[in-house]
């Protein structure tokens, strides 16, 4: 069936209409053009140089958070004291991190910034940020572009001309280049030099056909991509995350504890350091059954197939019932509850759930699997272990139900909390 049901969408004008349907990786119907593209989602987010390059610049971004944060909490404590672990901030959680998540994804996916927490944190404080407010400025909506664009609203009309000018902007800093400098790692620079004479890796090919470099159309569409899974769904993610372990203490205690034993005396966690999170991997898991980013992904059917004993015609498309295969009691006893000990310590060999492969759907499946799964499962690892090393989360209103609009994702739209500093 994959490979008959390799399109994710028949042909839509909508597609078309916002530059997406032809192009990249999701809305790609072309298999030659989608697996070539996909080569460069591989290399990026996949290989351990980008991988320990998006490492240390979530560590540095989240030093640069926790000053904002700081600097809020202190600004808004009624005695104005000076002490730097003695203050409350209640503040939408929801907010940070699609910032924080926007500003991630933009370092790996071009090597530079939006700038979307600074922005963010000057449009909450009366101190602004000591980046430059000409580089400022856009960060917060890029963001709301971004939830736009993946909420239906037309993408290019609202970010301005950073989205069609920056392209051009680094492929002429790379000409200027002469041949074998030593290119930055992201993937914006592989978009543009590859199977030209500045590449000095390897021509990117599909069954032995060579592909011209590519145009700027092409590589905005990859770059759309890369920037709209990587800003919405890590940042919705953590949300989720955060809101379940308000919700269960002991949960959250028994990963503090992990996280610590971890973390010991060390400023930065490395990717070494992550895989040893064992039971944050599993919280992650369990929350991904429970709150799916999706509620449903889908598969367009090129050429009639047998599915499930019934035959389906050319031309149907098939909406596969994430919530459905995630809550099914025959594979996830008491689907209900929250437990991410259902993936801690687990015997594979016995584990009921994952005989069948397709019964947990984080990041889809296929040839079509997300290409920054392992990016965004560092990533998560990395944001859990930095948030709860330094601080107490709580929500403002434990019996308040998230405030979620389901588009293409399940996007937080608010998550008020309040945030204090750990005292060890």
């Amino acid at each position: 069936m994959s490979s008959k049901c390799l399109n994710k969408f028949p042909y839509s004008e909508g597609l078309v209409e916002i530059g997406l349907y032809g192009h990249g990786v999701g809305g790609n119907e072309d298999y030659k053009s989608w697996k070539y593209n996909k080569q460069f989602f591989n290399q990026a987010l996949l290989v351990t140089k980008f991988m320990d390059n998006a490492i240390k610049s979530t560590n540095k971004l989240f030093e640069e958070l926790r000053g904002y944060w700081q600097s809020l909490g202190k600004q808004n404590a009624s005695n104005h004291n000076n002490d730097n672990d003695n203050w409350i901030l209640e503040t939408d959680f929801s907010a940070w991190f699609h910032a924080f998540a926007n500003d991630i994804i933009s370092i790996i996916a071009t090597g530079g910034r939006t700038y979307s927490i600074a922005s963010y944190y000057n449009t909450q404080c009366t101190i602004k940020s000591e980046h430059p407010d000409a580089l400022v400025e856009d960060g917060n909506n890029f963001v709301k572009s971004i939830i736009q664009h993946l909420e239906g609203i037309m993408f290019f009309m609202l970010v301005g001309p950073f989205w069609r000018h920056y392209v051009p902007i680094r492929r002429n800093e790379i000409e200027e280049m002469p041949v074998g400098t030593e290119m930055r790692t992201d993937m914006l620079t592989s978009l543009i030099i590859a199977n030209t004479e500045k590449d000095t890796t390897n021509i990117k090919t599909v069954d032995d056909e060579t592909f011209e470099p590519m145009i700027d159309e092409e590589i905005r569409s990859n770059l759309l991509e890369a920037f709209g899974g990587g800003t919405d769904s890590t940042a919705n993610s953590i949300c989720y995350i955060v809101y379940y372990l308000c919700k269960y203490p002991n949960v959250k205690q028994k990963m503090i504890s992990e996280i610590d034993s971890i973390f010991s005396n060390k400023s930065y966690l490395t990717s070494d350091d992550l895989s040893k999170l064992k039971y944050c991997e599993a919280i992650i898991k369990e929350t991904s059954r429970i709150m799916p980013i999706a509620n449903f992904v889908t598969r367009y059917m090129t050429e009639e197939s047998e599915v499930a004993g019934y035959k389906w015609a050319a031309g149907t498309l098939f909406h596969l019932n994430v919530v459905g295969i995630h809550s099914h009691p025959e594979v996830w006893p008491n689907p209900e509850v929250f437990d991410p000990d259902r993936f801690y310590n687990v015997d594979h060999g016995d584990d009921k759930q994952l005989e069948n492969k397709y019964s947990l759907i984080i990041f889809g499946g296929g040839p079509r699997i997300c290409p920054g799964r392992k990016l965004a499962m560092n990533e998560l690892l990395l944001l859990m272990a930095s948030i709860y090393r330094y601080y107490n989360v709580e929500l403002m209103d434990m019996h308040k139900p998230l405030k979620i609009v389901a588009t293409l994702v399940n996007n937080v739209q608010e998550m008020k909390v309040r945030i204090s500093p750990r005292i060890n």
